[in-house]
């Protein structure tokens, strides 16, 4: 049994077509049908039903693919060790992180990390759900706010302020709160992912959580600063997402004597994991990119509710 029949099968399998996972493995479609037969030779069993549409993978190749795809990983993840012992860094590396920040923040600070790490294949999920980094397969995950997985070793790479805000609109025709009392009588634009319709602050040492009328709720932290501007409530959401939004005039911050509940911004593998080389070199990249503190909280909170 060869790896590369292996491999071949496992792309076969992603792929759905002989064809598709030849242009990707580049090689011709005659090798990796080739392969294949070799493989299903040495198993002694049937991997894949192929018909002149399609190609699907049968209940023993099924019960095949999912080591299949562990034996390709390991394989992959080994000569990434080779390398990196040898002072490059390559080699797989896959990364869960939230969409918005994903898209505004991680992506311009990964780009020149690929760049200058060319052998490095990176995959990058967008995702607001809370995924599971080892079932799902990720060797980190990167997330906002107070870490609750006991099975992860997390990575601070910032710090992450955040801020009650409300369009001019809104506070000119409902009144700008000035304390939490205050506060519980607005419409309130609430992120769901966070489990329910309130918000949290720290007073003297102690947690205290504000219930807002629900005006709004949402799993996506752009959408949420949208609503607000558009005048719907008031949101409670981090610098990273309204800092140019406040710098505009188009969200005004909110002081109602307490702060949020204070947040970061974090890497984190599983605890069994021995975390690469190439791990380790993104982490050490993001920190320094974001800044201490971070760019976004720099400057972006001068935009005050009734200054």
């Amino acid at each position: 049994m060869k790896l590369d029949g292996i491999a071949t099968f496992v792309m076969v399998a992603e792929s759905g077509s002989l064809s598709e996972a030849a242009r990707r493995l580049r090689v011709s479609r005659s090798v990796v049908s080739e392969r294949l037969v070799e493989l299903e030779k040495a198993l002694g069993t049937s991997l894949l039903q192929r018909t002149t549409r399609k190609v699907t993978v049968t209940e023993d190749g099924a019960a095949f693919l999912a080591r299949a795809v562990r034996i390709v990983r390991e394989v992959e993840e080994a000569a990434a060790d080779v390398a990196e012992r040898r002072g490059s860094l390559s080699g797989p590396l896959r990364i869960s992180a939230p969409v918005t920040f994903g898209r505004m923040h991680l992506g311009p600070a990964l780009y020149p990390f690929l760049a200058q790490y060319p052998d490095i294949q990176l995959t990058l999920d967008l995702n607001d759900r809370r995924v599971d980094a080892a079932a799902d397969g990720f060797d980190a995950v990167i997330r906002h706010g107070p870490i609750q997985d006991s099975y992860l070793v997390a990575w601070q790479l910032a710090t992450s302020q955040r801020l009650l805000v409300a369009s001019p609109t809104y506070l000119a025709r409902y009144g700008t709160p000035g304390s939490l009392a205050e506060l519980e009588g607005h419409r309130g634009l609430f992120y769901s992912n966070r489990g329910g319709a309130d918000w949290r602050f720290v007073h003297q040492g102690q947690t205290r959580v504000v219930h807002g009328r629900s005006g709004l709720v949402l799993n996506n932290g752009d959408m949420l600063r949208d609503a607000a501007i558009a005048g719907l409530g008031i949101t409670l959401l981090p610098m990273f997402i309204v800092s140019t939004a406040i710098r505009s005039g188009a969200l005004m911050t909110i002081d109602v004597g307490v702060e949020a509940e204070r947040e970061y911004i974090y890497i984190a593998h599983p605890d069994r994991q021995n975390p690469s080389a190439k791990l380790r070199a993104l982490a050490a990249w993001l920190k320094e990119a974001f800044g201490s503190p971070p760019y976004w909280d720099r400057d972006g909170s001068e935009a005050h509710a009734g200054s």
